[in-house]
């Protein structure tokens, strides 16, 4: 009796089951594309398409939603909560490893897990892998989703693919027409069959040794229910509580205390871990320069902790009062040798914040070449121009200050208090932001969102009451 092989749409619904909420997807090409069909739309995981569509569902309502199309020019409609990215940005965002799962379709695959894509196959061998790179790249795990054999009848996994791969030991997991497959540093092993198939089916139809789960089981499709989750804490303690000692922390501000989550530095304060690392423009300089603050009043900034004896370290760029007259509390400390100073101009600030959010380890820049900043640090000339190797920076937390958010984390700011918050946001392994509003998934412009809530872990409202000053 013949054996049926699963449909499309069953793959789809095997692949489902390991998603959960919370969780972002990026979509290859292909057959991953019709992962959003079928999905339920209350699920709770977010599909990224190749283009840059962040949050979406496949599908028309007739009014073509904002103009949003997927990588293969199919209408789609965004989610609450949804948002768009550049190709710059969704790079990004592979390469920090922000996006949980790829989700790609290999013409081949061995049994190392690196693998060809359908696209460089089609390409009568000239190298085209498209964004498949980078899907596998920076994501935390891949999934390959594909047909068991060729239209040749071969099986499209083998020992080593045929030509070039395109990722290399790169997918974890396999589901195919006919069977679900791990890979491990062991090799395949077969964990679930098609209806009807055996273990004895599967092997003989598979072009490399398989290892065999004791628990192989038969594929299940329908798609886990679990509820929407929220980022939204109760207040600044909670939303600062598992920051220990020793951690380093993004703060933003300029100079003044615009764009600064002071709400957040009081509850870092309260909360009392100590020997902090904090990154930012400055040191603390708007309690001494009073940019805007109010007769009889001093603004909440860095200084605070610095005063508390929290701060072991800054990395700043202007760390120190424009006035000798008025030191900082930072200036104060650094000169009593209570605190170090990693001194880096603020351009390059703000692009080693960029690199470290995008996953890139070191760039050239021709800022501070032939100064103290370049002392001691490698050097090239390029273009007849002296260029520093300067590294990127990422940290434990970051307490940025947006305008509203909304429960997934997508956060929008107002005017220049955006300054280093956006760029900050990435670079962080745990982003927590403080807001005046906080406001439903669907309630924000896509268009308007800054900070796409793939960044952002927590979400705090700034109480009305509270002040800036004190």
């Amino acid at each position: 009796m013949a054996l049926n092989k699963l449909t499309v749409n069953e793959i789809v619904g095997r692949t489902l089951r390991e998603f959960h909420s919370g969780q972002t997807i990026v979509l290859g090409t292909g057959i991953p594309e019709q992962l959003p069909v079928l999905s339920a739309p209350a699920a709770g995981f977010q599909f990224i398409s190749e283009n840059g569509v962040n949050g979406y569902i496949s599908g028309s309502d007739g009014t073509d939603d904002f103009g949003l199309l997927n990588s293969t020019n199919g209408t789609v409609l965004g989610c609450p909560g949804s948002s768009v990215v550049s190709t710059e940005e969704l790079a990004a965002m592979l390469r920090g490893g922000h996006v949980d799962f790829a989700v790609v379709e290999p013409s081949q695959i061995d049994i190392n897990g690196s693998f060809t894509h359908w696209t460089t196959d089609k390409s009568n061998g000239i190298f085209a892998p498209g964004s498949a790179l980078d899907l596998t790249h920076g994501c935390k795990r891949t999934i390959a989703i594909m047909p068991h054999q060729n239209s040749q009848g071969d099986s499209n996994i083998v020992q080593k693919c045929d030509g070039m791969v395109d990722g290399v030991s790169s997918v974890s997991m396999i589901v195919t027409d006919i069977a679900v497959l791990t890979v491990s540093d062991d090799g395949l092993k077969l964990d679930e069959v098609a209806p009807g198939w055996s273990v004895e089916d599967v092997r003989a139809m598979t072009g490399a040794p398989l290892m065999i789960n004791e628990n192989v089981k038969e594929i299940e499709f329908s798609q886990l229910a679990e509820s929407i989750k929220s980022k939204v804490c109760e207040s600044g303690l909670d939303a600062v509580r598992d920051i220990v000692d020793g951690s380093a922390v993004m703060i933003d501000g300029f100079a003044g205390p615009g764009g600064m989550a002071h709400y957040l530095l009081v509850a870092l304060r309260d909360h009392g871990a100590k020997e902090l690392t904090i990154i930012s423009n400055t040191a603390g300089i708007a309690r001494v320069v009073n940019f805007g603050t109010p007769p009889g009043r001093l603004a909440i900034d860095h200084s605070i902790l610095i005063e508390n004896n929290q701060v072991r370290k800054a990395i700043a760029s202007y760390p120190v009062s424009p006035s000798a007259s008025r030191p900082s509390a930072f200036e104060i400390a650094y000169k009593q040798g209570d605190v170090e100073l990693e001194l880096v101009p603020q351009g390059t600030l703000a692009e080693r914040l960029r690199a470290g959010g995008a996953g890139i380890g070191a760039f050239y820049t021709p800022t501070g070449a032939g100064t103290r900043i370049g002392e001691g640090k490698d050097s090239k000339i390029i273009d007849g121009k002296e260029f520093l190797l300067e590294t990127g920076i990422r940290a434990d937390y970051a307490l940025i200050r947006g305008y509203k958010a909304d429960t997934l984390g997508n956060v929008i700011y107002k005017g220049t208090s955006r300054n280093f918050n956006s760029v900050m946001a990435p670079a962080a392994n745990i982003t927590i932001v403080e807001v005046d509003e906080i406001v439903e998934p669907g309630e924000l412009d896509p268009e308007s969102i800054v900070t796409p809530g793939i960044y952002v872990n927590r979400v705090v409202k700034r109480p009305e009451d509270f002040s800036g000053y004190e």
